[in-house]
């Protein structure tokens, strides 16, 4: 199989599967992983294998700094104790659950745990994708557990496979230092170079050098963190909820259009990517299984499924109500939720690459060269439970959010308002002073302060107004471009010529809106 090949097959997958998916409502992840099985099968693809090594080191520090970008710091603040719990007990107690069943069902506990670890995360992918329609909070949180559970489960998982291969024994006073050190150590490393990177932001004199260094900080903060052995997942997501609190005061908004351009399809080309490459890996898991039989092992996935769906369902069920006995604090009571609204939370459990890449660094000998046994086993349950969980969870969570009749938030409308209101009071207050200095006309002035005071208080008829004034602008935009265009076809005007000034046409498209 040829590399372009498969650059060529993943980018097709993505644009057609998630054109199919908007056309139909069907979930797209699981349309890709499907279409990416399809693919498996073909003989080109059938020794095909994921390096976990891309994944880890390559898609995860990117998506991981994009959703950080996008999160709330705020939320993540107010809510910090149920995403702590989530992404550290959660995590345990899904390992432990995981491995029990594992091992009744004839699993060594050494390797029971590594799956247990293996599984314990949600997918920060799946859950951005499915997980849209839901509130600011509740989104915050879901967003926040998928990115913080990854750097758990996988210091979980070091401890588990240095007992796997005999090179350090189990112990507990060993295994809590090292989430101390993993931790302290992810969120430092983080913290510094985001700091660190903002005396160079301001000073870069183009935002194409910004969006280069955009493109590198997330790997500028994973490195570090991974040659340390600490966390490079809270790395990531700290370098990029610090670089989200300060890049207004430090990024210009040209290299922040162009930046945020980029990201928006680096992302969802990535994420897609790496649901076509889990599915091209779907039959080289059957194929590789050979420690036992195919219907054994494809019973022991479910029953693990079973696991992950029961111990996330019994968290959300039980630890929320025991805080509640432990904590009655006004400002708790105003943010608790109510039991329906709870399930799309539980219901958010979808495994991913994540999962297959971390099972995948599961080494095939010991330190002292015997076979790992069961390995074979321990991936080809993960496929299993990243298939069940994205079939069965992912298409039914939009029913779900439905069915939990979130209230409309009125925060953030509240909070919108707010904002226009404050930014035109500052605008009007400055403007009288600001038109003297520049010498703009008095005419001017007046119309630029009747539209100001038209964002925030409406006059009769002035939402009409805008609007057609807005469809009209468009229209002539579109006549001036058709007449750049012929400009260009007639050879009057070069290609560069017509992309200097598209591209100011294309800053005021975006200004006005989409027609």
């Amino acid at each position: 199989m040829d590399s372009l090949e498969l650059i060529v097959v993943v980018a097709v997958a993505v644009l057609l599967m998630g054109r199919l998916s908007r056309r139909t409502g069907l979930s797209e992840p699981l349309l890709l992983l499907a279409v990416g099985a399809v693919v498996g099968l073909t003989p080109s693809f059938a020794s095909f294998s994921l390096p976990p090594d891309v994944v880890l080191f390559l898609f995860l520090p990117a998506l991981l700094y994009w959703e950080a970008l996008t999160s709330s710091v705020r939320e993540i603040r107010n809510n910090f104790r149920s995403i702590a719990l989530q992404s550290t007990g959660l995590v345990l107690a899904t390992a432990v659950a995981v491995a029990a069943v594992a091992h009744a069902l004839g699993y060594g506990w050494p390797i029971a745990f590594v799956l247990g670890a293996v599984l314990a995360p949600t997918d920060a992918a799946a859950v951005a994708t499915v997980a849209r329609a839901m509130p600011r909070r509740i989104l915050t949180v879901l967003r926040t557990e998928s990115l913080l559970n990854d750097g758990t489960a996988l210091v979980l998982l070091a401890v588990t496979i240095d007992v796997v291969t005999d090179e350090h024994p189990f112990s507990w006073s060993g295994t809590a230092l090292a989430f101390v050190e993993s931790y302290a150590g992810g969120i430092l490393i983080g913290a510094a170079v985001a700091l660190l990177l903002i005396p160079v932001r301001r000073r870069l004199p183009e935002p194409l050098l910004h969006s280069v260094l955009s493109v590198a900080t997330p790997f500028l903060a994973y490195l570090p963190a991974e040659l340390l052995h600490v966390s490079g997942v809270l790395a990531v997501v700290v370098c990029g909820l610090v670089s989200a609190w300060f890049g207004p005061r430090v990024i210009g908004s040209e290299a922040r259009i162009q930046a945020v351009a980029f990201w928006e399809v680096a992302s969802y080309l990535l994420n897609g990517a790496l649901f076509v490459l889990v599915g091209i890996q779907l039959p080289a898991a059957v194929r590789a299984l050979t420690s036992v039989s195919l219907l054994r092992a494809t019973i022991a996935g479910l029953a693990v499924s079973v696991a992950v769906l029961g111990t996330r369902l019994l968290w959300f069920y039980s630890v929320p109500y025991l805080v509640r006995l432990l904590d009655r604090r006004p400002q708790q009571r105003d943010r608790r939720i109510t039991a329906p609204q709870r399930l799309p939370l539980a219901w958010a459990g979808m495994r991913g690459a994540i999962s297959l890449a971390a099972a995948s660094t599961v080494p095939a000998t010991t330190s002292e060269g015997h076979l790992v046994g069961q390995r074979d086993a321990v991936v080809f349950l993960t496929t299993v439970v990243i298939v069940v969980t994205l079939t069965f969870l992912g298409p039914t969570l939009p029913a779900m959010v439905r069915r939990a009749r979130f209230p409309a938030d009125e925060d953030k409308s509240a909070e919108l308002t707010l904002a226009r209101c404050r930014l035109s009071g500052a605008a009007l207050q400055a403007l009288p002073e600001l038109a003297e200095r520049f010498g703009v006309p008095e005419e001017d002035t007046l119309r630029m302060i009747q539209d100001i005071e038209d964002r925030t208080a409406p006059a009769p008829g002035s939402a009409h107004r805008r609007e057609s004034l807005r469809r009209l602008r468009l229209a002539l935009l579109q006549i001036e471009r058709d007449t750049l265009t012929d400009l260009r076809d007639s050879g009057r005007i070069d290609d560069i010529v017509l992309r200097s000034v598209q591209e100011v046409l294309d800053v005021e498209e975006v200004r006005l809106g989409r027609p």
